[in-house]
């Protein structure tokens, strides 16, 4: 796959989505299409992408996407929503896997960020949904904060069957220098061998006045703990634009990849997403 470039991580949403009113986030509230995902696609190299739910928490949206996935050959997959707290999550997963584009259905997430209970990952019946999950051949993604990066790695270690991809490294705190407490937290969950990363909304979390050099040394520890076997990048488009372009959410990357091998920057940039998520790229 040298040369190959996946974004592993973007969405897709209309500007009613009640997060995006908010205060702070004017630049994304609006709508934004697979014509806006193809213009920024537009010389950037990035030969195909996974489509992720983007926090309206409907299983609407995952049967849009879906469909939206099937005429869009861009779109290699989609991680939809589901709850963990899915009292049947056996017929969801039925329920999309039948839709028009349910073959494309590659990985699930809930909004775990939001879940104020400590104890959300290690209640009985949100373990079953996660080993439910892996069974199915889907890969759970993660997006936490990083203060609960303890509970992903023990619900980790509790299913081995199941594929975990943590989200944008768990969020550390890299406009606040939080790396040292970042890595205390993730590095339980980077020895789980079930578990992979997104070099994905890092600048982001570093706010608008993001540097490569604030941002490098947490895709450093990243690479010592996972590996570069179980790292992918993704843009996080579009809420990259809150700091940064699409094009320069992908560029920090390659400059703090810069030094390791050809052979492990093709898995960094394509290599894991396609193995983790199953991924069959189309022509486009």
């Amino acid at each position: 796959m040298s040369g190959v470039i996946v974004d592993a991580h973007h969405h897709l949403w209309r500007g009613d989505y009640p997060w995006l009113a908010e205060p702070g986030l004017e630049p994304i509230r609006r709508d934004y299409t697979v014509a806006d995902l193809r213009r920024v696609l537009d010389g950037s190299g990035v030969r195909a992408t996974v489509l992720v739910e983007g926090g309206l928490c409907a299983a609407e949206e995952t049967a849009g996407f879906l469909a939206t996935a099937a005429a869009t050959p861009e779109i290699a997959g989609v991680v939809g929503w589901v709850s963990l707290a899915d009292p049947d999550i056996a017929a969801t997963l039925e329920r999309y896997r039948s839709l028009p584009g349910g073959e494309l259905l590659v990985g699930l997430r809930d909004q775990v960020q939001g879940v104020a209970d400590p104890a959300f990952l290690a209640r009985a019946d949100v373990r079953a949904n996660l080993a439910a999950i892996g069974a199915a051949g889907l890969a759970c993604d993660l997006v936490v904060r990083a203060h609960q990066l303890p509970a992903c790695a023990a619900a980790a270690a509790a299913t081995p069957g199941t594929a975990f991809v943590l989200d944008h490294l768990g969020k550390p705190r890299i406009d606040a220098g939080g790396l040292a407490e970042w890595r205390e937290l993730v590095a339980p969950l980077a020895a789980c061998p079930n578990v992979s990363a997104k070099l994905s909304g890092l600048l982001t979390e570093a706010g608008p006045g993001w540097t490569g050099e604030a941002v490098r040394p947490f895709v450093e520890e990243a690479l010592e703990l996972f590996g570069p076997e179980r790292l992918m990048i993704g843009s996080d488009w579009p809420v990259c634009e809150l700091v940064a372009s699409y094009r320069q959410a992908l560029e920090v990357m390659g400059e703090c990849l810069a030094g390791v091998s050809g052979d492990e920057r093709a898995r960094i940039h394509a290599g894991t997403a396609i193995d983790v998520y199953g991924l069959k790229l189309r022509a486009p």
